[in-house]
């Protein structure tokens, strides 16, 4: 029995992740030794809550009795809810980090509710959280604050209905992609005259043709598709082909279950066959629309319980059915009709028509904001010039008030100077130096009169 822990980490690390092809070596060199495996955590998901589930799960396996019974529950028992009633026997260590992450998480949302309730300018609106977490179906938003068994029975219930809505997300968004490029093939050849138009379409009819000549594309999972897997990718005799053997060498993590990226790593081989990133009339996307229609493919026939793996009896009993040795040629997207009606392109022009109208009213808005920004500041910058030429104004008036103002003069009318002047006049003047006193006025110490009866000299 696959372990279940196996089955709720495809529910976390199925979503985003690209196949890539198995390389193995077809010399007798000697393989170099495995690298450490990288951790899954780094893997994006695209699920909001990716990390909260993540740490939910590694948490859980932590505890030995929660690990057993994951071992030996079925998928029913996960989906069903019946898993989640084990959760009361958990320890406590893991009960209470389980509630810490709770927590850590409905903050989380609450921030990213409140991110955007700014961004819609409703600041002042009351927020009511609880009414508003119900809106996020992978937790309980009337318990806050510890992690129950519903709590868990959401989480899982939530993952499994996105991980089942993704191809059909995944399809819907080709679709969507499909539309575009022929929308934008048409703009342009509108664009052209008669002549430019004319050798255009004679262009791209060549292109699509020169798309079509590729070697027969097996059926995914039919006895040729494998047995070409088995000698040019695994270097073997095809004549030794044994599905058991193939089984366990594409199981590349050895956990007995091909999952639906060891499923598409299958068909690198047949894609290879159509697509090819140096040609321009190859486009990958198609090629991924192509992959993922493959794996449904195999997963539709192989795949009994639904649970999105493949067992190895599963495995062994579609290589016993009819269509396993007698399978059509695979029909590409090529082969097929367009995934798109006319009328779904003409509904997607006409949504693509209101976007640009939309765009270009609030181009318009913003032209006449930044219009109006730009006169503001030219306001602005000419009442700082007239500030400016104020402030000079006043400082010329004052230089000249200045100038024209008389020397400081003693109440005798007699010259007054500052203190600085005074000491600098007592430190520095010599002899006979014209005397000044301690209020800045000049001393006049000469008699006021010439002495009387001086001798007089003969000669």
């Amino acid at each position: 029995m696959v372990g279940i822990c196996r089955w709720l980490l495809l529910l976390s690390i199925s979503l985003r992740v690209w196949s890539v092809p198995i390389d193995r070596k077809t010399n007798d060199q000697e393989a170099p030794p495995p690298q450490e495996e990288k951790g899954e955590e780094n893997v994006d998901t695209g699920l909001y809550y990716d990390r909260y589930l993540r740490e939910v799960i590694e948490v859980l396996e932590t505890d030995p009795h929660f690990r057993e019974k994951l071992q030996t529950a079925n998928t029913e028992d996960i989906k069903n809810g019946r898993l989640s009633k084990e959760l009361d026997l958990v320890g406590h260590h893991v009960r209470t980090r389980l509630d810490e992450l709770k927590r850590q998480e409905v903050s989380r949302l609450r921030m990213l509710l409140k991110a955007k309730l700014d961004s819609t300018n409703m600041q002042s609106v009351q927020m009511d959280h609880v009414s508003l977490l119900k809106q996020f179906e992978h937790l309980d938003p009337h318990n806050q604050n510890t992690f129950e068994a519903k709590d868990l029975e959401l989480l899982i219930a939530a993952a499994t209905k996105d991980l089942e809505n993704y191809d059909a997300e995944r399809h819907e968004e080709f679709k969507r992609y499909e539309m575009l490029k022929e929308h934008e093939r048409r703009e342009y050849l509108k664009s052209l005259d008669q002549e430019k138009r004319e050798r255009e379409e004679r262009r791209i009819e060549e292109l699509r043709e020169k798309h079509r000549q590729h070697p027969k594309v097996n059926a995914p999972g039919s006895v040729d598709q494998l047995r070409e897997v088995w000698e040019e990718t695994d270097g073997l005799d095809p004549q030794e082909f044994n599905p058991k053997t193939f089984f366990k060498l594409h199981d590349t993590n050895g956990d007995g279950v091909l999952d639906e990226q060891e499923l598409e790593a299958l068909f690198t081989k047949e894609l290879e066959k159509v697509y090819d990133p140096k040609n321009e009339e190859d486009d990958m996307m198609e090629m991924e629309e192509e992959r993922l229609r493959m794996r449904e493919h195999v997963m539709k026939n192989v795949d009994l319980n639904q649970d999105r793996l493949v067992s190895l009896d599963e495995f062994l009993r579609s290589t016993e059915k009819k269509e396993f040795n007698n399978a059509k040629e695979w029909e590409t997207l090529d082969d097929k009709k367009p995934v798109y009606t006319e009328a779904e392109l003409q509904r997607f022009e006409a949504e693509l028509r209101d976007k640009e109208v939309e765009l270009s009213r609030r181009a318009e808005t913003l032209r006449q904001e930044q219009e109006l920004l730009r006169e503001r500041g030219k306001a602005l910058e000419a009442q700082k010039r007239e500030y400016q030429q104020a402030v000079l104004e006043m400082s010329r008036q004052k230089e000249q008030q200045a100038e024209r103002r008389p020397p400081p003069s003693g109440p005798n009318g007699e010259l007054q100077f500052p203190q600085e002047i005074q000491k600098l006049a007592q430190d520095d003047n010599p002899v006979g130096k014209v005397p000044i006193d301690q209020n800045g006025e000049v001393q006049n110490n000469l008699p006021a009169e010439p002495p009387q009866n001086l001798p007089q000299h003969t000669s």
